[in-house]
């Protein structure tokens, strides 16, 4: 009987400790570590280098701001995009926070903040060629390359498209430069940034937009920084961070509100 009590007991304890744990606050472990790990992918004008190699950029500037909030040091991490809810799982990282579209997916798998930019898919095409691709049917005999697990993928796999998953939207551009692709289907504020006149894709151009979209910020699944976050972008909306911000970089943020 006493052999019994102790092993009920330590099996009391062991579960107490799990839920513990899976209860802990996200937050306190990011400010006990120092540090806010945040994964990105090269994607102006969000997550991108500077001429000193600075991650700089919407996003990036954003997490920096919120990392000081916090009172921790930030670092940004390139990852692998169609690998991000593995990455977050498995804390390489704290968040991703890379203009990521919130997808009912993305919802599913992760602690979401609110949106807090608008965004679109756009096709991306030569420039030369673009009167030919003004509707969705002028589409269908096209290959598209597009970024593995983004927004991007599911739109032209909803619309049944062909196409061939690249490892970054700046892959998909240079495929369609390259003529190894029709077109490209990427966010539209990457297309304002990165083609026409006076980039590196004078020759590019995009047309129509196949769908509307929200971006947000990730956490792990039940991470009370999203709501942490929340309230710092309402903060931020408030006193004209958020739009100063967004004048820099040529963006359009969301109207924030309390929700």
């Amino acid at each position: 009987m006493k052999k019994l009590l102790v092993m009920l007991m330590a099996l009391v304890m062991a579960l107490t400790l799990t839920a513990s744990a899976d209860t802990a606050s996200d937050k306190q472990y990011v400010i006990d570590k120092g540090v806010l790990v945040v994964g990105i992918t090269d994607f102006a004008p969000m997550d991108y280098k500077d001429e000193n190699g600075n991650w700089i950029g919407f996003d990036a500037d954003l997490a920096k701001a919120f990392a000081a909030e916090l009172g921790v040091a930030v670092e940004f991490v390139e990852i692998d995009w169609d690998n991000k809810i593995l990455e977050l799982n498995g804390k390489a990282v704290d968040c991703i926070w890379n203009g990521m579209t919130l997808t009912d997916a993305v919802k599913a798998a992760m602690e979401c903040s609110n949106p807090y930019m608008n965004n679109a898919q756009v096709v991306v095409v030569p420039a030369d060629q673009a009167d030919k691709y003004q509707s969705l049917e002028s589409l269908k005999d096209l290959s598209f390359a597009v970024e593995a697990g983004s927004a991007g993928e599911a739109e032209v796999a909803a619309l049944g498209l062909n196409y061939t998953p690249v490892s970054a939207q700046a892959d998909a551009l240079m495929e369609v430069a390259a003529f190894t692709s029709d077109a490209a289907v990427i966010d539209a504020l990457m297309a304002a940034a990165m083609i026409g006149e006076g980039t590196s894709y004078a020759n590019l151009t995009y047309t129509i937009g196949l769908n509307s979209e929200e971006y947000g910020v990730g956490f792990r699944t039940g991470s009370d920084l999203a709501a942490e976050l929340n309230a710092f972008l309402v903060k931020c909306y408030a006193d004209g961070t958020l739009q100063q911000i967004a004048e820099t970089y040529k963006v359009q943020a969301a109207l924030i509100e309390q929700k």
